[in-house]
């Protein structure tokens, strides 16, 4: 596979990437636990069928001290054992919102219920956000078709 343009090294992709890494910060920043942001954006990936992110954080993910079992797990995480309740909130939040256009009414009323039992304020909208954000990488990698395979923790900075 090969990439339809050299979007990374565009001046003009550049721009628009400054804003979207700069968002990204901010939610790194946040009072979100980073194990669960890693657990978004893989999960986000996955649906998606971005290959380049998911390839990208399930090793950013395995640098920060994952482990095999529960990243092999993620794409199952309503069947595994080894999720906790915060992490299964958080997936099922990622799944209903990058899945919108196939849910009549978007996130269900539940599974925002069961967010709010988990997570604060900030930390809501931060989960908001990421899930906004990661489908924003996914869709420029997906439609460019970015290969997959190369990423090396920390490469971007």
């Amino acid at each position: 596979m090969e990439a339809r343009l050299n979007y990374f090294g565009n001046p003009f992709a550049g721009k628009v990437l400054r804003h979207i890494n700069s968002a990204n910060k901010v939610l790194e920043e946040s009072s979100l636990p980073g194990t669960i942001q890693e657990l978004v954006k893989i999960r986000a990936s996955q649906i998606n069928g971005c290959g380049f992110c998911t390839d990208m954080h399930t090793k950013d993910a395995t640098a920060a001290g994952e482990t095999s079992q529960r990243l092999n797990l993620v794409a199952a995480w309503r069947e595994a054992t080894v999720f906790t309740e915060a992490e299964r909130a958080a997936l099922e939040i990622a799944e209903q919102g990058t899945r919108i256009a196939d849910a009549a009414g978007g996130v269900s009323d539940e599974a925002w219920a069961n967010a709010t039992k988990h997570f604060d304020e900030e930390q809501l909208v931060a989960l908001i956000s990421l899930v906004a954000v990661i489908n924003a990488y996914n869709r420029i990698n997906v439609i460019n078709q970015q290969p997959a395979g190369a990423y090396k923790p920390g490469m971007f900075g």
